[in-house]
Order: C-alpha cells, then sequence, then structure tokens
C-alpha cells in the first residue's frame, strides 16, 4: 500500500493548500484513476474520469470540479462497466510529491491529471458525453 501512503501524504498538502481552486479534487481524481482496479466502484471511475476532463478540456477549479459531482449525484446514471487501460500515464505521485512544494508542485499535480486523463483516451468520447453541460 505503498501508494495509499504517498496518496496521504499528498492529501496534507493539497487539503492545506492556500487558495480558493481546491487542487485537492485534482489529486482525488488522478489518483483514482491511476490506481483504479476491479474493486474500485464504478461510480468512483467515472467521476474521477469526468473531474479529469473538466480539469484538462475545460480548465475547470477544483472547487468547480467538486461542484460538478455534487450535481451529477442528484442525476440517475447507468454507470458501465469500462476496461481500465493497463498504461495509466507517465507521470506518477512519486513525482508530484518529488517536486517542491508550491508552484512546481501545483504545476506537478496538473501534468499527472493531464498524464492520467490521456491514458484514458478509449473512453473520453463516453466521460465527454456524461460531462455534458458543464
Amino acid at each position: 500500500m505503498k501508494d495509499e501512503k504517498l496518496f496521504h501524504e499528498l492529501s496534507f498538502y493539497s487539503l492545506s493548500h492556500k487558495g480558493e481552486e481546491f487542487i485537492h479534487q485534482h489529486v482525488v481524481d488522478a489518483y483514482t484513476a491511476q490506481t483504479a482496479d476491479a474493486s474500485t466502484k464504478l461510480i468512483a471511475i467515472y467521476f474521477a474520469l469526468i473531474g479529469l476532463y473538466l480539469l484538462v478540456e475545460k480548465n475547470y477549479t477544483g472547487k468547480q470540479v467538486q461542484n460538478a459531482h455534487v450535481t451529477l449525484s442528484y442525476q440517475s446514471k447507468n454507470f458501465k462497466p469500462i476496461s481500465l487501460p493497463e498504461y495509466r500515464g507517465e507521470t506518477h505521485i512519486e513525482d508530484v510529491l518529488n517536486s517542491l512544494p508550491g508552484k512546481q508542485r501545483d504545476e506537478m499535480i496538473y501534468q499527472w491529471c493531464k498524464s492520467v486523463w490521456s491514458a484514458y483516451k478509449d473512453v473520453s468520447k463516453e466521460i465527454e458525453e456524461m460531462a455534458i453541460g458543464f
């Protein structure tokens, strides 16, 4: 559970982050999508991917993504199983934590999100359709 320990370390940073962007949401989404496996709930995978889509493609802040998640939670959705890509991006949580806290780490979080989002290109159209209206 090395990744989980790293996730907690990065969460401490992102939750104590000064700023209204709520960067922690991006950390949660990237981590969930990158580490998802057969036991991960479909709703968690879909919400993570929608969050990454909204960040990378629509430039949403973490707070805006969080609000979109709340809105989506009130809508009934049929989450079809998706095949998880074996390769989940070239950037990992270790890379984020190895960068200097502050602007450099914040930028690395964004690069991590972009990296993970691009790994899911085979389902990107489906995710984009679910995010219509945001």
